[in-house]
């Protein structure tokens, strides 16, 4: 590992919330310098015009991807959104490493991604290279490689809790149901009418009712886990707070197994990850114990109706489920500590 390499850095989508917890962890992270801030929409703006809590930085300003000089980059994070992100990935130089936020590189089957994200991809060859990036499980292939295609928030969250369990065949994979609920956030930067301070607020709802973008991502990772095809019953609810994200998952167990099994499981597996944590016995998951953080925490109980367990993981969907994983991923693929730059405890309260 050289500690003193230098890794030139362009954010593209630098105006979108994923693009700004970037440009805020990675502006403190010793062996990058960001060069180039991409947002179309906002070409020729300062950063403090565009994130006024950004203002402090000495970064220059934002331009179009036709005026960047890609010679003088070595590494894209990209947090445009899925449908966008693929054709403008495609144009970049080979020799340029890209850091994916969308969803258009994390499914290996592209015509589920046809039909779950409307359209067909359009760089399908890229697609076949990318390595998916839940570090915790995909850390080996990290290293070297090109184009690194971060988890969604409700997948990280699931996944983290339930891979241990279905990879040692401790839950059965044919009766799994999920209850999350995020930050609106998680919606993007964009306008839309739903997430209105005065639509959103004062209540908790549903949406994508049997039919989110996020459930094939979540059954491809669980079927390859579980060597065998994978459905869930999965629901999602917008809940008025700004970020963060909670995942309950329902299982039945398998065979004998206990709760206490489960709990034991998932400490083994995450006992040298630095941002996983399993939370005592009796201790509940919070969003407000991880806002602002890199890390996951997990807490398993046992079901009152025998034989089910219900296994709950709290994140930062901006920070653990998109741009500090993004970072932690970028520390694994250059041989980095992979705490670097990552090293903000949760804000309380």
């Amino acid at each position: 590992m050289n500690t003193k390499q230098i890794i030139r850095t362009a954010v593209l989508g630098a105006s979108g919330y994923t693009g700004a917890d970037v440009i805020r962890l990675a502006a403190r992270h010793p062996n990058i310098k960001i060069t180039t801030l991409i947002a179309k929409g906002h070409a020729g703006q300062t950063l403090g015009q565009v994130f006024p809590h950004l203002a402090g930085l000495n970064l220059p300003k934002l331009v179009t991807s036709d005026e960047v000089d890609w010679s003088a980059i070595d590494l894209v994070f990209c947090g445009l959104p899925h449908g966008t992100a693929h054709q403008e990935i495609a144009k970049l130089p080979e020799r340029i490493k890209v850091i994916d936020m969308s969803a258009d590189f994390r499914l290996n089957d592209l015509e589920v991604y046809a039909e779950w994200y409307g359209g067909k991809h359009g760089a399908p060859e890229l697609a076949k290279e990318a390595v998916y990036g839940l570090t915790e499980h995909y850390g080996a292939q990290l290293k070297g490689a090109r184009l690194v295609a971060c988890p969604g928030c409700y997948p990280t969250g699931v996944l983290l809790a339930l891979l241990p369990l279905v990879t040692q065949k401790l839950i059965s994979t044919d009766d799994i149901i999920i209850d999350a609920k995020s930050g609106v956030s998680g919606a993007g930067r964009t306008l839309k009418q739903n997430i209105l301070f005065s639509e959103a607020g004062e209540g908790v709802s549903p949406y994508g009712i049997a039919s989110h973008r996020h459930v094939p991502e979540i059954e491809q990772e669980l079927a390859f886990a579980a060597k065998t095809s994978v459905a869930v019953n999965f629901t999602p609810h917008l809940v008025p707070m700004s970020r963060g994200e909670l995942c309950t998952c329902y299982v039945r167990l398998a065979g004998k197994t206990t709760a206490n099994d489960l709990r034991a499981a998932l400490a083994k597996t995450y006992a040298k990850s630095p941002f996983v944590r399993v939370v005592e016995d009796g201790v509940v998951p919070a969003t407000q114990h991880v806002r602002g953080s890199n890390e996951c925490h997990i807490g398993v109980f046992a079901d009152r109706i025998p034989g089910r367990a219900i296994v709950i993981s709290a994140i930062d969907n901006l920070v653990k489920g998109s741009a500090g994983q993004a970072l932690q991923n970028f520390n694994l693929m250059y041989g980095f500590e992979e705490t670097l730059g990552l090293e903000q405890l949760p804000l309380f309260p």
